[in-house]
C-alpha cells in the first residue's frame, strides 16, 4: 500500500477526479510541491480528505481531535514550544504508551526525540494539520491564562504595596510584560473558542472580560479594578487610539497573527460609570479563503433560486436581516462565486471586514465626504461590471443604485428589514419610484443565523404544546432535541456549537414585478412569491428542528411575530 501513489487512492475514494489529478501533476511540476499540498492549495481535496487517504497508504490510524477527548495529564508530557514546533500533541496514556498526533506519521526523528524526552513509547496517529494546531491552542492556552492571571495579580499587590510606601507607582504601567501578555491571551483565546466579539467590562469590584460564542455572551474571566486602566491603555495602544482621551467613544484596528492566520480586530470603547468599555470585535479575514454560500447553511433548494438571481447580468440584489445576521458574509460569498479574471467588481464599504482577491474594494470615510451615495457615483464612471454596495442607509445612495441597475450593472447590497417581501416597500418608503424597483430589482434573501445543537449531548424530547406543534406544523406530538443544562466540554458548556444561516429567497418574476408596479402591499407580494416557490424563514428553520438540529426556543426567536 505505501508504494501506491497518493493521487491514486484519493481518485480510487472518489475525492478527485482524473481532471483534478492532471492538473495537480502539471502544477506540481512548475512548484515542485508534494502532489497532496498541490490539491490542497488547488482547492480540489480538504485536509481531511487528504489525512484519511494518506492514514490508507502509511497504515497508520487517523484520528479526528475535535471530537477525541484529551487528556491533560498527556498534554504535559510535551512542552509547549515542542509542540508548536514539530505540530504535535499528546492526547492519550495507555498502558505505559504516549499517544500523539502529528500530520507527519514518517518523521521518525520527532518521535525518537519525544521518546527520550518522555522516557515512554511513542504511538504516532495521523491527524490534519489545522486540527493539531487549534488543539495546541485551545490546550496550553487555558495553563497560560491561569499562568497571566497570576502573575497579573503579583504586579498589581506590588505596586499597590510600593503606593502604600509612598513610592511612585506609575498607575499606568503598561509595558510591563504581564499586562501585554493578558491582552494576547484574551485575544488568542477568543479566536480559538471561535468567539465574535471579546467584552472588556468594568465595575465596582471586578472587570469581567466575556466572548460572545455562537451569538451568546459567555463570562471567561474577570481581573481587579486596579487592572481596568492599564488592560484598556494596552488594547488603545493596539489599535491605534487616543490613550490620553477617555471621556468621549473612541475606535480603532488592528490586527493579531494567531496560528499562523492573520486576525483582523476591531476595537471601540465607550466611558461607563467605573471606566471605559472596550469591545473588540475579530472579523474573518482574506486569509480565510471567501467561503462558498453552500457552506453557510443554504439548502439545496434555495441554492437554486439563488443561482437564478446570480445568474442575471444586471439588476439589483438585496440580502436583508437584523444587524449580526450574517448578511455581510453571504455578499462576500456571493462576491468569491462571481470574481473572475474577465469581470471588473468594485466594493464601497464601510468597512472593508475582509480583502478578497481580485475585488476593488473602497473604504468609506464620512468625515473626507466619502458616502456610500458619492462613492457610488464615482464607481459608476470606474467602468465595473458588478457593484457591491455595503449597506443602503438612504433614499439617494437607493436611488444611484436602482438607476446604476438600470443602466447595465449587476448591484449587490444589504438593507435592514424583518423579511423579502417588505425589503420591497421600504425601497419605495425611501422615495425610489414603485416602476423603477419593479424593473431592476431581480431578487431578495432575507437571512437570520440560527445555532445549532452540540451533537454530542443533545437531549431528546416530546413535543406535545399545542401551541408548539401548531408552530412546526404537526398536530400529534413528535420527537425533537433540545439543549442538555450545562452543555459538555465540546460545546464550552452551552449545549451549542456552531451557527448556521437560514434563508428566505424571493425571485423578482414577472408577477411580483406586476405586484411591486401596481403598489401591492408586503402581504400580497409574499403569498404570490409563496406560490412562485419561495420558502419561509419559519419553514427551513421547521425543518432543521424536525431534524434535530436546533431547538424551538431557536425557532421562535428566528421567526415568531404576533
Amino acid at each position: 500500500m505505501k508504494n501506491v501513489p497518493i493521487g491514486q487512492i484519493l481518485l480510487e475514494s472518489g475525492y478527485i477526479t482524473k481532471q483534478h489529478l492532471e492538473d495537480a501533476l502539471v502544477k506540481q511540476k512548475e512548484t515542485g510541491k508534494k502532489l497532496g499540498d498541490m490539491l490542497l492549495d488547488l482547492g480540489y481535496v480538504s485536509e481531511t480528505q487528504l489525512a484519511q487517504a494518506l492514514s490508507q497508504r502509511l497504515k497508520v490510524p487517523f484520528i479526528d481531535l475535535t471530537t477525541t477527548k484529551i487528556e491533560t495529564e498527556a498534554v504535559k508530557k510535551i512542552p509547549e514550544a515542542v509542540a508548536k514546533k514539530n505540530c504535535v500533541i499528546a492526547y492519550k496514556i495507555n498502558n505505559g504508551r504516549l499517544y500523539v498526533a502529528t500530520n507527519d506519521p514518517v518523521n521518525f526523528y520527532i518521535f525518537e526525540e519525544l521518546k527520550i524526552q518522555t522516557g515512554m513509547e511513542i504511538n504516532a496517529q495521523l491527524a490534519t494539520k489545522s486540527s493539531i494546531n487549534e488543539a495546541i491552542g485551545r490546550v496550553y492556552s487555558a495553563a497560560t491564562v491561569t499562568n497571566v492571571m497570576g502573575d497579573i495579580e503579583k504586579e498589581y499587590d506590588a505596586t499597590a504595596a510600593l503606593m502604600d510606601q509612598g513610592n511612585d507607582g506609575s498607575e499606568e504601567r503598561i509595558d510591563n510584560a504581564p499586562v501585554v501578555k493578558l491582552v494576547n491571551t484574551i485575544i488568542e483565546t477568543a479566536y480559538r473558542d471561535r468567539a465574535s466579539d471579546i467584552h472588556i467590562e468594568p465595575f465596582k469590584d471586578r472587570t469581567r472580560i466575556r466572548y460572545r460564542i455562537d451569538g451568546e455572551c459567555v463570562e471567561k474571566m474577570a481581573v481587579k479594578p486596579a487592572v481596568h486602566n492599564s488592560l484598556i491603555t494596552r488594547i488603545k495602544i493596539l489599535g491605534g487610539m487616543n490613550i490620553a482621551e477617555k471621556r468621549i467613544p473612541l475606535d480603532g484596528r488592528s490586527s493579531a497573527t494567531i496560528d499562523g492566520v492573520v486576525q483582523d480586530l476591531r476595537i471601540s470603547t465607550i466611558p461607563t460609570v467605573y471606566g471605559e468599555k472596550c469591545v473588540i470585535r475579530l472579523l474573518a479575514t482574506g486569509d480565510e479563503k471567501a467561503r462558498k454560500i453552500t457552506d453557510l447553511g443554504m439548502t439545496d433548494y434555495n441554492y437554486e433560486m439563488f443561482k437564478q438571481i446570480i445568474r442575471c447580468p444586471n439588476g439589483v440584489m438585496l440580502v436583508t436581516g437584523p444587524t449580526g445576521s450574517g448578511k455581510s458574509t453571504t455578499l462576500y460569498a456571493t462576491l468569491g462565486e462571481l470574481s473572475k479574471p474577465n469581470v471588473n467588481i468594485v466594493t464601497a464599504e464601510d468597512p472593508v471586514e475582509k480583502k478578497i482577491d481580485g475585488v476593488n474594494q473602497c473604504q468609506m470615510n464620512e468625515k473626507a465626504g466619502m458616502t456610500f451615495a458619492a462613492a457610488l457615483r464615482s464607481i459608476l464612471r470606474q467602468d465595473p461590471d458588478i457593484v457591491m454596495v455595503g449597506e443602503i442607509r438612504d433614499g439617494e445612495t437607493a436611488d444611484i443604485a436602482i438607476r446604476a441597475a438600470i443602466t447595465g450593472h449587476l448591484v449587490l447590497s444589504t438593507l435592514h428589514t424583518n423579511d423579502a417581501a417588505s425589503t420591497i416597500l421600504r425601497l419605495v418608503d425611501m422615495g425610489v419610484a414603485p416602476y423603477m424597483v419593479a424593473t431592476s430589482l431581480i431578487g431578495v434573501i432575507a437571512q437570520r443565523l440560527v445555532k445549532l445543537l452540540c451533537p454530542d449531548c443533545r437531549e431528546k424530547i416530546l413535543l406535545t404544546d399545542p401551541a408548539d406543534l401548531k408552530l412546526v406544523g404537526k398536530t400529534e406530538p413528535v420527537e425533537i432535541y433540545q439543549h442538555h443544562i450545562g452543555g459538555c466540554r465540546t460545546c464550552h458548556n452551552t449545549g451549542f456549537r456552531g451557527r448556521t444561516a437560514i434563508h428566505e429567497i424571493i425571485v423578482s418574476n414577472n408577477s411580483i414585478k406586476e405586484l411591486i408596479a401596481a403598489n401591492a402591499t408586503a402581504e400580497q407580494i409574499g403569498i404570490k412569491a409563496r406560490e412562485n416557490g419561495t420558502r419561509l424563514l419559519r419553514d427551513n428553520v421547521t425543518d432543521m428542528v424536525l431534524d434535530g438540529k436546533t431547538t424551538m426556543d431557536e425557532l421562535v426567536k428566528a421567526t415568531y411575530s404576533v
